[in-house]
């Protein structure tokens, strides 16, 4: 291959062609038009001399030579991004996912901005961490929330993790709910019900996931999917007007109307930690780890009550 001079912008093209293996969630990952990636992955193979990938109307396949680059352009990509993060260490803000204006996430967003107020953190509100690294990924955002088990293998191992708390878990009901009434609701007591946990919200993939590992055995059923609410006022619309039981964190928005009650029997917990790519450096990075981790101290975030739920691979992670 003739490598000399390669444009990070086209290993960034055929880096998410890569990982999607499908033109059109590529286009869409990088906000460019299909035919301009196609365009960007034409110009690569015409510049390396070889064809990268093996295309027909139904897939997308690396040839040898794409499998064999691969690597080689993640690590370019990873050396350029740390370039960049570098050279703008003072000077630019840092973009920080939260899914909304309560909860973990946005704790440790406000703590680090009180301890470092001369830094500037940008909240951004996107919905869930599936959604949110691959933009971490695409160098749209510097910094993520949540459960990290949940992501796919192959994304997890291009990002950095720090666990921040095991979140204990609660149901949103309508305040005439049967089970409204309790202070707190046993798991068993949610047998046939049927509870919104965001399927078909392909941003929240991992909570959804979470969800259904949770309900296997218990005769709890996932509501039927729905396209992705977004923003905290939409949620609220949409969830008070067609009346759903949903499945939340402790730490949870107040929606008029309804309720929050503490799961219980087992205490099912949300893991969350705080995600970045390697190589980032950035003075509001560091503030946020330090937030986390004086919470998590303070506040004992990663001490696991008794008789508690977590899957055996989110377990493995968070230690």
């Amino acid at each position: 291959m003739a490598s000399a001079d390669t444009d990070p912008r086209l290993l960034r093209a055929f880096a998410a062609v890569a990982d999607e293996l499908h033109f059109t969630r590529a286009a869409a990952r990088l906000h460019l038009a299909q035919q301009a990636l196609s365009r960007d992955i034409r110009r690569l193979e015409r510049h390396l001399g070889t064809e990268l990938f093996t295309r027909s109307t139904r897939q997308v396949s690396l040839t040898a030579e794409g499998a064999r680059l691969l690597p080689y352009a993640r690590r370019v990509l990873a050396a350029h991004d740390e370039l960049a993060a570098a050279c703008a260490r003072d000077g630019r803000p840092l973009l920080v996912a939260v899914g909304a204006t309560t909860g973990t996430a946005h704790r440790v967003l406000t703590a680090a901005r009180e301890a470092a107020p001369e830094r500037e953190l940008v909240a951004r509100f996107h919905g869930g961490l599936t959604g949110a690294a691959a933009e971490l990924l695409a160098g749209r955002l510097d910094v993520a929330f949540g459960r990290f088990a949940g992501l796919d293998p192959a994304v997890r191992a291009r990002l950095a993790h720090l666990p921040v708390r095991y979140e204990p878990m609660a149901v949103l009901l309508p305040d005439d709910h049967r089970l409204a009434g309790l202070p707190a609701v046993p798991l068993d007591g949610l047998a046939g019900e049927t509870l919104y946990v965001a399927a078909g919200n392909p941003d929240t993939a991992e909570w959804t996931d979470l969800a259904e590992r949770l309900f296997a055995g218990r005769g709890i059923a996932a509501a039927a999917p729905f396209p992705g609410l977004d923003g905290d006022e939409e949620f609220v619309r949409v969830v008070r007007k067609r009346r759903w039981s949903v499945l939340a964190s402790a730490d949870f928005l107040d929606v008029p109307g309804m309720v929050l009650r503490p799961l219980t029997d087992p205490v099912p917990l949300s893991p969350v930690s705080l995600v970045w790519r390697p190589g980032l450096r950035h003075p509001g990075l560091d503030a946020l780890r330090a937030a986390a981790a004086a919470l998590a101290a303070r506040e004992g975030w990663l001490v696991r009550p008794p008789g508690s739920w977590l899957p055996g691979a989110d377990e493995a992670l968070m230690r």
